[in-house]
């Protein structure tokens, strides 16, 4: 490694040194910070490290954080710095600090945890600024003191932050889903080591994911099949008892009860799956295994929104640059194929909602990485393949 040293003599006569050692294989400086008094009087001072960076530039991630973050007492703290001048204060014991800019980050990782604070505020130029100071330490005549840290600065990947130790991998976190996430993300890089191709181990893991839950959305299926059947029934009721609705929720309960059918079956087994596909909108959002990572054909990044050639005008709903959203179109197709083979709400009002749906997932995804929207494709085309089967298996 290569050592490189800065010293500098204070007004008050103490000696400081810098001495910082850089590791060419590796995203780690090594930093250790000294201080001897060169005076006659004790000295009491606290070490401060200073972190800096620029704000978030444009419009912001709908998934990934970026800003100054902590890690304080085992737990990640983010400092959502909003405006200027406005300071937001972790206490605690802390590991480390850090600047995540979405892919990637910077932190400084002291030696030694300490149960200080750290601080974060915009300052007037607009830069962020994290400071963090150790507890005060006493320097008497002609004694040296010293502090130590390691810097990471690097890709925002839960595998090399591992290696650090430190808990450094809490970055690496997916909010509320980070329990499920963490598995999947971890089940996206083993079919990578066999297929090396992103594209395809997400189309992998859908298909995995798919058959977890082939039983649920069986279920789910069949019971919106039973009910479509019960629909010309229950339209009867409601128009029987439309004055005494205790009386017509007691019939349609009676009828319920009578074909063996749950109201709730269609619904339950899709809201246990919705945590699921939370977990994989943030991993196939945020995860840096897909920056740069190319499919086919023109999706050569599938961190990147999906454009089959470019255009010099704007296009509507759209963010540079702009062209056609194939595999966001064909998604949207899927949807409303989808949706055409799905029994129809018995609710008017409901079925005219369910009718714009594939519409407003087009216009929503035309914007996501195309990563996220092959899972959704490949999800789709699935779902259209188990729904087929159960309406071939009921004719």
């Amino acid at each position: 490694p290569s050592v490189l040293k800065f010293r500098a003599f204070t007004s008050d006569k103490l000696l400081i040194t810098q001495i910082y050692r850089f590791y060419p294989d590796q995203y780690r400086i090594d930093l250790k910070v000294q201080v001897e008094n060169h005076s006659q009087t004790a000295i009491e001072r606290s070490f401060q490290t200073t972190i800096n960076a620029l704000p978030p530039q444009g419009k912001k991630s709908y998934y990934s954080y970026i800003g100054l973050m902590a890690l304080s007492d085992g737990k990640l703290k983010k400092l959502k710095i909003k405006k200027k001048s406005k300071e937001k204060l972790v206490t605690g014991n802390i590991g480390w600090f850090a600047y995540e800019n979405g892919y990637f980050m910077s932190a400084v990782v002291p030696e030694t945890p300490a149960n200080t604070s750290f601080v974060g505020h915009m300052l007037s130029s607009g830069v962020l600024n994290g400071q963090f100071h150790t507890p005060p330490v006493k320097v008497s005549p002609s004694e040296k003191v010293s502090s130590s840290y390691f810097l990471y600065m690097g890709p925002h990947e839960l595998e090399i932050l591992k290696r650090f130790g430190k808990d450094l991998d809490k970055a690496v976190n997916f909010g509320w889903t980070d329990i499920i996430a963490r598995p999947l993300l971890y089940l996206l890089r083993f079919c990578h080591r066999y297929v090396h191709n992103y594209g395809i181990a997400i189309i992998l893991l859908t298909i995995i994911i798919k058959i977890i839950f082939w039983p649920l959305t069986h279920k789910s299926y069949k019971s919106m099949k039973e009910m479509q059947k019960l629909q010309p029934r229950l339209a009867k009721l409601r128009e029987k008892y439309k004055g005494n609705k205790e009386q017509m929720n007691k019939e349609m309960m009676a009828l319920y009860k009578t074909y063996k059918v749950n109201p709730m079956g269609g619904c339950l087994p899709m809201v246990i799956q919705i945590p699921v596909f939370f977990a994989l909108y943030r991993i196939l959002g945020d995860s840096i295994e897909l920056r740069h990572a190319p499919f086919m054909l023109w999706i050569n990044d599938l961190s990147a929104p999906d454009r089959l050639f470019h255009f010099a005008f704007k296009i509507p709903f759209m963010s540079p640059p702009y062209g056609i959203p194939v595999l966001t179109l064909l998604m949207g197709a899927s949807m409303f194929i989808q949706q055409k083979m799905t029994p129809t709400p018995g609710d008017p009002s409901q079925a005219k909602l369910m009718m714009f749906l594939p519409i407003v997932f087009t216009v929503m995804f035309i914007n996501f990485p195309s990563g996220l929207v092959l899972y959704w494709l490949v999800n789709n085309i699935l779902s259209i393949g188990q729904q087929y089967r159960i309406h071939r298996g009921s004719a």
